[in-house]
C-alpha cells in the first residue's frame, strides 16, 4: 500500500524539522511554506515516518 504524507497547513508553523528529516519529501520555500510530496516513494519509508515524528506541532499525518 502505498504511503500518503498529509499536512495540516493550518498547525504547520515552519520549524523545518521535517525538511531536515526527509528533505526528498518536504521543501520550505522563500517564504517558509510548506511544500511536499503527497506520495513519497515507498523506499522513504522510513525518512517520513521520522518527519512525522519529529514534527514539534503534529502537523503531518502519514498512512499507508
Amino acid at each position: 500500500m502505498p504511503l500518503k504524507v498529509e499536512v495540516d497547513t493550518l498547525l504547520c508553523q515552519a520549524h523545518g524539522e521535517c525538511v531536515f528529516a526527509a528533505p526528498e519529501v518536504f521543501e520550505l520555500d522563500d517564504d517558509d511554506e510548506l511544500h511536499w510530496e503527497e506520495h513519497p516513494d515507498e523506499a522513504l519509508r522510513d525518512k517520513v515516518r521520522q518527519a512525522e515524528k519529529n514534527c514539534p506541532v503534529s502537523a503531518i499525518k502519514v498512512t499507508e
